[in-house]
């Protein structure tokens, strides 16, 4: 469960923008296609407000998202044909990750890639963009470009999704994270967006009587930062999503839906096959604040079709957690 550290490290390192983590996924068909079952009646949805679905109890969430990490292997080989396929396993909305300035997303600038989007009747409402460079010299001009490539997609949030342990081994470190993300924020609202804090584990770690997280979530402005909730992650650091909803209620608009295997509790495994309580969880969306949800999958058991395995999971989520 590394992978997405040391991928997003690799990251903050390359103008390049996107790295390739190691092999985790079975190989799979990747040819090019879009989608055109979208019409069926548990995947269809009107382009026009597919974005739009903002109410905080799970009745009025109708779009399931895929965070595109999950298809990190595939995706900047063949953005297209991955995109059709996402789009064919019934999903809605998809939250970006590794833009670049100069590559944009897998090659594809932003205009492009809002296109490649809407011809598969799909919309990005979240991004995952690098924060690490502006936390260490408070240089707002990358996050300016983070909210120019976002509004062209359409998305709502720009996201920080990791943030490397030399910036955050200390209450102060912490302290200086939420100065920089409310300044971040700031910009955000001013061109129409949010900004949103996405965790791992690690902001669980104690400093004294606090948290990295508590620290976050205590002196970020709530009028201004959002978080998303990795689910898997607050748990496997030993934290019940249900309580930080209860003690910061309204705040966590997005949520990472991904479970915990049974027998390695340090991989994931499809939705409704692991050992995490989500009916108990999705009873909470409307205390949490929910808006978004996106599904993830950081691995996959060998032999399995990640496309295969993204269909059973959003199945899930629709069938069961959203019925």
């Amino acid at each position: 469960m590394n992978n997405r550290r040391s991928f997003l490290q690799k990251l903050g390192l390359l103008s390049a923008g996107v790295a390739f983590a190691p092999s985790l996924l079975a190989s799979c068909d990747s040819s090019k296609t879009t989608n055109t079952d979208n019409a069926s009646a548990d995947a269809s949805t009107d382009t026009s407000t597919a974005g739009a679905s903002t109410g905080t109890a799970t009745g009025a969430i109708r779009d399931i998202g895929i965070q595109l990490y999950t298809l990190r292997e595939l995706l900047p080989n063949d953005p297209k044909g991955v995109i059709g396929k996402v789009a064919q396993a019934g999903y809605n909305d998809v939250e970006t990750y590794g833009y670049s300035v100069d590559k944009g997303y897998w090659g594809l600038q932003p205009n492009a890639f809002k296109e490649l989007l809407q011809a598969n009747n799909l919309v990005s409402t979240s991004g995952h963009y690098e924060f690490g460079q502006y936390m260490k010299d408070g240089n707002t001009d990358i996050v300016k470009r983070y909210i120019e490539a976002g509004n062209i997609v359409g998305q709502k949030y720009i996201t920080v999704p990791y943030l490397g342990e030399e910036l955050r081994n200390s209450a102060d470190a912490y302290k200086n994270i939420a100065e920089k993300v409310n300044k971040a924020a700031e910009l955000c609202k001013a061109s129409g967006l949010k900004l949103a804090y996405h965790n791992h584990d690690f902001e669980f770690k104690q400093y004294g009587n606090t948290t990295g997280y508590d620290i976050l979530l205590k002196e970020t402005d709530p009028a201004l930062v959002s978080f998303e909730a990795d689910l898997f992650w607050m748990e496997k650091a030993g934290r019940k999503p249900v309580d930080l909803f209860n003690q910061h209620k309204g705040r966590f608009v997005m949520w990472h839906v991904k479970d915990m295997d049974k027998n390695s509790p340090d991989l994931n495994t499809e939705i409704g096959s692991g050992t995490m309580d989500y009916k108990a969880i999705f009873a909470q969306a409307k205390t949490s604040g929910l808006d978004r949800i996106f599904v993830e999958q950081e691995n996959f058991a060998a032999g399995m079709d990640p496309f295969k395995s993204i269909k059973q999971s959003r199945d899930y989520v629709k069938n069961t957690l959203l019925a």
